[in-house]
């Protein structure tokens, strides 16, 4: 009986059945996914990141809890609102887990702002944050060109914005108009916005495409969420970098974005931005054509005037023939004394001519030149003296640097009892190792050949002294 009772093995603490972690964090999944499938919450945006893949990570919080979500890259384009730091919002989405971390996370795939009233704290907040860096100041905006050669339009290429604003235009005042298409609301609206208007603005003067003279941003209206793509900072900063005048002309009158703040000038519609844009043709042909009858009508009754007072001035002139009375009387006054005054003339001028010529000594030719003469022959005296001096310095030199050749010459060395040995050329042997080549010694008096009878001695000839010259006269 006791075998009986005797247990053969371990007792199992539990019935419960085993799970590996893995089994675990998949059944968790499958369970979590089933049970909330697709799931709407409400609370705050916490800490945002976009990540370099292009996803974006942010939490959604309460004052007690916190979610972990995130938008995968593809998902993010379809938002109409990007999740911002402390926005209060509603996201639709999938709850799942991930079980690397043990974590549960939202993906969220829609974000709608919870209210109008937080969207629009959050943009007046904005609004504030930008008005404080000057993008807003007044001093900032450009005058609106008055008659536009070429307008760029940012707009969506279909519906009944374009079509309303170059209807306009054709009507007013036609013009070229450049279409930049983009999406006027979604996630892609902000970005296309900012690079129409900066594409326009890097268009070059005189290019292929005509650079605008204006730029008319326009949108048809719809709620704060269609028209949120132009409260977007990148879009506002475009405008506000834009070198080329700009109209906003977003949503309704009642409507207002960021963009009109930043713009040149605001029109409550597209056809509000077209009449702001050009005058009407019909309405300067008429002003012209009042300017002109206007004009015509000055000239006419200024020259009505000139002829009045030209007729007033012509009563108080005296007539034609009285004006010469007096220069005639003075001319005929001149001719009867003219004849007089040229024989005075004359007389006084031969008066003069006699002074000057009683002044006047002759001089005679042969004087002149005996003077000149005597001149040259002086100077021709100085000359010769001058030359016989340096002659005479010159000789004296040669006869020094002769008298300075002769002591320092080898001669003198001969006449102290020293001998030139000399070789058969008539070279001078100076070395013991070329004894051999001994042909003649070389006395003070004369030469002797080696082993041979005495040479004559040929004394060299004194050079003939130079006949002075004698220095001629220089005339």
């Amino acid at each position: 009986m006791s075998d009986l009772l005797e247990d053969d093995g371990p007792e199992s603490p539990s019935n419960a059945p085993e799970f590996t972690v893995s089994e675990l964090s998949g059944s968790i999944k499958k369970t979590l996914e089933g049970a909330f499938g697709r799931v709407r919450v409400r609370g705050e945006i916490g800490r945002v990141m976009h990540a370099r893949s292009g996803h974006l990570y942010y939490d959604l919080k309460d004052d007690q809890n916190v979610v972990s979500c995130n938008t995968w890259k593809g998902q993010v384009r379809g938002l109409s609102v990007v999740p911002e730091e402390g926005m209060e919002v509603i996201v639709t989405g999938r709850l799942s887990t991930f079980g690397p971390q043990s974590k549960y996370n939202l993906n969220v795939d829609q974000v709608e702002v919870a209210g109008e009233g937080a969207l629009m704290a959050m943009l007046d907040k904005r609004r504030r944050a930008l008005a404080a860096e000057g993008l807003f100041d007044e001093g900032r905006k450009k005058p609106i060109p008055y008659l536009p050669e070429v307008i760029g339009v940012v707009t969506s290429p279909s519906g009944a914005v374009i079509r309303d604003i170059l209807h306009r235009l054709r009507d007013r005042f036609p013009r070229h108009v450049l279409i930049w298409p983009v999406a006027v609301q979604g996630q892609n609206c902000a970005a296309e916005v900012a690079a129409g208007i900066a594409g326009f603005n890097k268009l070059q003067k005189g290019g292929a495409i005509p650079r605008p003279d204006l730029i008319i941003v326009a949108r048809g209206g719809g709620s704060v969420e269609d028209l949120w793509g132009f409260n977007e900072e990148i879009v506002v900063r475009a405008v506000a970098a834009s070198d080329i005048p700009l109209i906003s002309a977003v949503g309704h009158e009642t409507d207002t974005t960021l963009i009109d703040y930043a713009s040149d000038r605001r029109a409550p519609t597209p056809t509000a931005a077209a009449e702001m844009a050009v005058p009407v043709r019909r309405e300067l042909w008429v002003s012209v054509q009042e300017l002109g009858a206007r004009m015509a009508r000055g000239l006419d009754n200024t020259i009505e005037r000139r002829k009045v007072r030209l007729a007033d001035l012509t009563r108080a002139m005296p007539k034609p023939t009285h004006l010469l009375d007096g220069p005639r009387q003075r001319l005929d006054r001149a001719e009867s004394l003219l004849g007089q005054a040229l024989i005075r003339g004359v007389h006084q001028r031969q008066l003069a001519l006699s002074k000057v010529s009683a002044r006047l000594q002759p001089v005679s030719l042969q004087g002149r030149l005996s003077r000149h003469r005597d001149r040259l022959t002086t100077l021709g005296e100085g000359l010769e003296r001058a030359a016989t001096t340096r002659l005479r310095d010159r000789r004296s030199a040669l006869d020094r640097s002769g008298g300075l050749l002769e002591v320092l010459s080898y001669k003198a060395t001969l006449d102290r009892g020293y001998a030139v040995v000399r070789d058969a050329e008539n070279g001078v042997v100076t070395r013991a190792k070329d004894a051999a080549r001994m042909h003649e010694v070389e006395f003070a008096d004369g030469r002797v050949a080696i082993g041979g009878a005495a040479a004559q001695a040929k004394p060299a000839k004194k050079a003939a002294p130079k006949k002075k010259p004698e220095q001629g006269s220089l005339f």
